[in-house]
């Protein structure tokens, strides 16, 4: 009898949803950032795969939540056949950790009426395990190496500066309130001199901006949502809330909770208990909001 890594699809979806309604369960969001600038690598933010290629979408937060579990600093993750090739081994009893790929199968159907056949391909997910470098003995140096001194948080920081303004959203400052309004496609920020520090100021900045991405003219995402708390409107703040997340990361930032997004935990947690696949659909809206915001920054790279 062959054995593999797969698991059934609906295990896949069971398993990393309950890894993180754990978590919500207990108060923690599983997409704030678990490790520090303790590790090297801590500045990327989002796990690593060995060759330092980050991961995208649900990936990201199964990761992270298995990072918080296991209180890993470093965010570099691996197979157990990758150690091997790197000189390393997995050390004995250590758990891994699943992370999932799209792909497809093809099948042929036979029109019973006519005969003809035809083929289509159906998509699903195929999972592996992945073991942080911590769980790991024997690699290179660098999958080990600390950090160096971090930014002063009280500063505008340059490179998040540079990056929100080259979406050119309509971001505007004033008030106690910040919120993205649909009707008249503004981004509101309270003055940065309000916040307690840089990284609130961004990591709120990242929340609205992912909301600006729902527009009709943009990713024209929408839930249906009607009024505060209903199941559209959890969908929509769960995808904001981890394209803040994914946006912090890839600036390098710690993502800074916010006094409402508490509320939020419970509504999510509704969502999620219902849907096994509804923090998978989040995750791929907030990765696509990511990229989309991601893109206009792109060309200022090409030209520096």
């Amino acid at each position: 009898m062959t054995t593999t890594n797969e698991t059934p699809r609906q295990d896949v979806y069971s398993r990393i949803t309950n890894q993180i309604i754990e978590a919500l369960e207990q108060g923690v969001k599983p997409w704030t950032q678990p490790w520090n600038a303790a590790h090297a690598a801590g500045h990327v933010s989002r796990p690593l795969r060995h060759n330092g290629q980050p991961y995208a979408g649900i990936n990201v937060l199964t990761l992270w939540a298995s990072a918080m579990t296991g209180h890993y600093a470093a965010p570099i993750w691996m197979t157990f056949k990758q150690a091997i090739e790197l000189g390393g081994h997995v050390r004995k009893g250590e758990k891994g950790s699943p992370v999932v790929y799209a792909d497809t199968m093809r099948r042929t159907e036979t029109d019973d009426a006519t005969g003809d056949e035809t083929e289509r391909a159906i998509p699903f997910l195929k999972a592996y395990t992945v073991f942080n470098v911590e769980q790991i003995e024997g690699l290179p140096g660098h999958f080990h190496a600390l950090a160096h001194a971090s930014r002063n948080p009280d500063e505008r920081i340059a490179g998040a500066e540079a990056f929100f303004a080259a979406t050119r959203a309509d971001i505007r400052h004033g008030g106690d309130s910040a919120y993205y309004s649909p009707a008249l496609d503004y981004i509101q920020m309270p003055p940065f001199e309000a916040f307690r520090d840089a990284q609130a100021y961004y990591a709120t900045l990242a929340h609205e901006a992912t909301h600006w991405t729902r527009h009709a003219t943009r990713l024209d995402r929408d839930f249906g949502r009607k009024k505060f708390g209903d199941d559209g409107y959890a969908r929509e703040e769960l995808v904001a809330e981890l394209g803040a997340a994914f946006l912090c990361a890839d600036l390098g930032l710690k993502l800074e909770d916010r006094a409402d997004h508490a509320a939020y935990i419970g509504h999510w947690l509704s969502v999620l208990k219902e849907d096994k696949r509804a923090v998978f659909a989040a995750a791929a809206h907030a990765q696509r909001a990511a990229d989309y915001l991601g893109r206009f920054s792109r060309p200022l790279e090409a030209a520096a």
